[in-house]
């Protein structure tokens, strides 16, 4: 069974390449799914899997061929998942770690699908709409992870700073926490997804008409915080001489922020106009990767001089 996978064998470049194809596909999925919120075409195909009751199609309209678009696009993301996997079958060398991540994919394009289905079925609930985008950012972090490790052979990286990849690790439950505010600001505002086709969706509401300042002003305390942490985490790591692929990670994420800053701002002030929100999706999209490449440029920690471990040992025993 092996010589024949054999004849199939796929070097470590060319899965690198497929890789690479899988996590730009699981983005851009993420991008087109942000603008079907947008321009209310949530409800474009009204029911789940077919488009309407009759039909796996939709009609010629607008919002029905955005979101049918949207659904097609899935089964694009699904065979670069499926693909991912396979080749790591054939990948030569096999590398285990590979073929268990790479198998995270195509099991999160399912649920995906799944929850997407139900989000329909659901008229687009807050609950549901919010569960989507964050089971996407979920399997971004398996996408990553695949990428870099298919890019780069086990053990091949220097000891990197302790302390700067504590910091880095530091960031991911903090950027998860600002995203999960801004799909609640998301689900709370006034682009329910169902604008397009005459749908009344139901919004988060559990502070009243006072729910969209609340959400969204909390919104804004963590990002400001993730903003700060991330500067100071990259000053740290400036001085302490990270790798550069660290660094530039870092500098990416700042940057990125800066930017969420701005366009947050602006869309507020501009009543949440629909072009000025998808962009602040994207850019969290692309915030949150680029943390998730920060994370993966943390080369292991430098252990502890033998002298701290041995004396700690010492202390221990004496108490």
């Amino acid at each position: 069974m092996l010589q024949r996978l054999d004849r199939f064998a796929i070097t470590p470049q060319r899965y690198a390449l497929i890789t690479r194809v899988a996590l730009v596909m699981l983005t851009l999925i993420v991008l087109t799914g942000a603008g079907v919120r947008v321009t209310g075409s949530g409800l474009g195909c009204p029911t789940w899997p077919k488009c309407t009751a009759s039909s796996l199609y939709t009609q010629l309209t607008t919002h029905g061929v955005i979101e049918f678009g949207n659904r097609v696009l899935t089964f694009f993301v699904g065979f670069a998942a499926i693909a991912a996997f396979a080749a790591s079958l054939l990948r030569r060398p096999l590398r285990r770690d590979l073929v268990l991540l790479s198998l995270l994919l195509p099991l999160g394009v399912v649920a995906q699908a799944v929850l997407g289905g139900f989000t329909v079925l659901y008229d687009l609930a807050p609950g549901f709409v919010m569960s989507h985008y964050l089971l996407s950012m979920l399997i971004l972090v398996a996408g990553v992870a695949l990428d870099w490790r298919a890019h780069r052979e086990p053990g091949g990286g220097a000891a990197g700073d302790r302390l700067v990849t504590r910091g880095v690790w530091a960031l991911v439950p903090l950027g998860a926490i600002t995203i999960f505010a801004g799909t609640a600001a998301t689900a709370a505002g006034p682009h329910a997804g169902g604008a397009g086709t005459g749908d009344v969706i139901k919004r988060l509401d559990f502070k009243g008409a006072d729910t969209l300042r609340f959400v969204v002003e909390q919104h804004a305390r963590l990002a400001t915080l993730l903003g700060l942490a991330a500067v100071a985490v990259w000053i740290l790591a400036g001085r302490r001489g990270a790798p550069a692929g660290q660094r530039r990670a870092l500098t990416a994420l700042c940057l990125l922020l800066a930017a969420q800053g701005v366009v947050g701002g602006v869309q507020y002030a501009l009543e949440l106009p629909a072009e000025i929100v998808w962009l602040h999706v994207v850019l969290a999209a692309t915030t949150w990767l680029s943390i998730l490449w920060a994370v993966a440029a943390s080369a292991a920690p430098q252990p502890r001089p033998a002298a701290a471990v041995r004396g700690g040992a010492e202390a221990a025993a004496a108490r």
